[in-house]
């Protein structure tokens, strides 16, 4: 019967909760990030040649950026075809 008077209330049920929730998303977040990492570090190795086809998609990929940004005006076309061609240059 002593601890009726001297407690928390409330208070200390909610700081509890909040507490428990941010602990188990910490470590279930911290868990994530670490298969995560532990996935990417194993499926690149260093020194091993990239997959084939693995740069095809990326130079596709900066060519359709290069022609959507040259509709929308953002780049003239001079710098289209000399952005182009250093895109090209570099395969």
């Amino acid at each position: 019967m002593m601890w009726y008077g001297d407690g928390w209330g409330w208070g200390g049920w909610i700081i509890m909760t909040v507490f428990m929730v941010l602990f188990w998303a910490v470590l279930i977040v911290g868990l994530v990030a670490l298969v995560r990492y532990l996935a990417g570090a194993r499926h690149q190795q260093p020194g091993s040649p990239p997959p084939p086809g693995a740069g095809d998609w990326q130079e596709r990929r900066a060519e359709s950026l290069l022609a959507e940004r040259f509709a929308r005006g953002e780049i003239d076309e001079d710098d289209y075809k000399r952005r182009l061609a250093l895109l090209r240059e570099h395969r």
